[in-house]
């Protein structure tokens, strides 16, 4: 059988050690080394010829982040698919890895069985996202599609377009040339045709559905 490469990013040395051990006794992977931090990941690739299908991500760490690592990888080694792995919880951070290009968001006190199961479905269909992340975003919007298709109006579209942006809800009711109030109406009545509960939720539909490339 043919094991799917990864590489391991993280600062933290007895926790990439540990996920080092952890992820080389899934059956279906192989890891081919571990780095501590992006430029090191950046370093990697201008001597290594061997390329990973799979890159386990931290976020926050020095000399070059998780975000501008995901980034550098979307724009030169776009093939590589990034499976984030943090503590970092909050929305900004999110959908800033969202943005980069990150395929899954993990949180690091996740059960070693959702994570294998995590890098199987980033490496099967190119994306996964636990519940702790989308609120069971995708399985909302999943079961909707079955039954109802989904239609958005022109307006709507041009709002979850700019929500995808790091514009913020003021920022887009100018550029939409429309009053707050009226953009968080937009806002409410995507959360309830979607099936969405935040913000994330929207950009993971429109990731889905191809509605804007991140």
């Amino acid at each position: 059988m043919n094991k799917i490469d990864i590489i391991i990013v993280d600062d933290h040395v007895l926790f990439s050690q540990a996920l080092n051990g952890l992820v080389s006794n899934f059956d279906e992977f192989n890891v081919v080394t571990v780095l501590n931090n992006g430029k090191e990941l950046v370093d990697y690739f201008s001597k290594e010829n061997k390329q990973p299908q799979i890159v386990l991500m931290d976020i926050k760490m020095p000399i070059m982040n998780g975000i501008e690592a995901t980034q550098w990888l979307k724009d030169n080694k776009p093939e590589i698919k990034v499976l984030a792995l943090s503590m970092e919880a909050d929305e900004d951070t999110i959908l800033k890895m969202l943005r980069a290009g990150a395929k899954g968001y993990l949180l690091k006190d996740i059960h070693p069985s959702v994570l294998q199961h995590a890098l199987k479905e980033v490496d099967a269909s190119g994306f996964y996202y636990t519940e702790n992340v989308t609120n069971t975003l995708l399985n909302s919007i999943n079961h909707k599609q079955k039954s109802i298709a989904i239609k958005l109006k022109d307006r709507e579209l041009e709002f979850l377009k700019l929500a995808c942006t790091e514009r913020t809800y003021r920022e887009i009711a100018e550029v939409m040339f429309l009053s707050p109030k009226t953009v968080d109406n937009y806002r409410e009545a995507l959360f309830e045709k979607l099936g969405a509960k935040t913000r994330i939720g929207l950009v993971l539909y429109a990731i889905k559905e191809k509605i804007v490339v991140l």
